[in-house]
């Protein structure tokens, strides 16, 4: 059975509101304002980090909020909500989806797919779990989780080689045509038009973070095409 919160995003657009570490807008009250900004534009859910952002956005908004807590890899890669304590920081600040990095890396003694299992087994929340491959996804589907994001193709180890530029379009097709939980397209969706095709391919709902709410990075799009554009004879 589909969770309440995951209907309630069917075919919507769900904009991820942080903030890297230095950049201007990375305070609660100024990530709340993206995410109330988003919500008006007719956005349907708000992707979160960190407990303090969570529980701001939370009063700001009536939307679904998708929260998460970034730690790190001994490798130096990213993690995304593996812990215990973490888990229960953003059921409580106010969270309706966790998100969970679903990935068959080992972290605290647990696998992503053995992780959800245990989060499933001890708390009622639903989990999004954010993987790389199509089998972390069913695996991770297996194991309980409410719905699978696309969210780390090419930035584990294995799927390193994948375009940091392009969305896994080929990844959402395979995820939605063998998954029997809603699949979520998160990752490099640049445009509207990005976001329209992943929902021609099976997704249930499209993430989109940084073409929204990345000033620098947006902005380093347009500088970097007009310098191509000064150097071409």
């Amino acid at each position: 059975m589909i969770p309440d919160v995951l209907q309630a995003v069917k075919h919507g657009l769900i904009v991820s509101c942080q903030a890297k570490k230095g950049e201007p807008f990375n305070a609660p009250e100024r990530l709340a304002l993206f995410a109330e900004s988003a919500v008006i534009g007719g956005a349907v859910g708000i992707r979160a980090e960190g407990e303090r952002n969570v529980r701001y956005i939370s009063h700001i908004v009536d939307v679904p909020i998708v929260g998460l807590i970034k730690t790190i890899y001994p490798d130096g890669l990213v993690c995304i909500t593996r812990t215990f304590n973490d888990v229960e920081k953003l059921i409580l600040a106010g969270s309706h989806l966790l998100a969970i990095d679903g990935t068959f890396r080992t972290y605290n003694g647990y696998t992503g797919p053995e992780f959800i299992r245990h989060v499933r087994n001890r708390y009622a929340i639903p989990v999004m779990a954010d993987i790389a491959t199509v089998e972390e996804g069913l695996a991770c589907a297996e194991a309980g989780a409410a719905c699978l994001a696309t969210t780390l193709s090419g930035y584990t180890p294995d799927t390193f080689r994948k375009s940091k530029k392009t969305p896994d379009f080929k990844l959402i097709k395979e995820l939605a045509s063998q998954s029997d939980i809603p699949v979520i397209a998160e990752g490099r969706i640049h445009s509207p038009e990005d976001a329209a095709k992943a929902l021609h391919l099976g997704a249930w709902a499209v993430v989109v973070g940084t073409a929204i709410t990345r000033p620098i990075d947006i902005t380093s799009w347009y500088v970097e095409k007009m310098k191509e554009a000064v150097k071409k004879p």
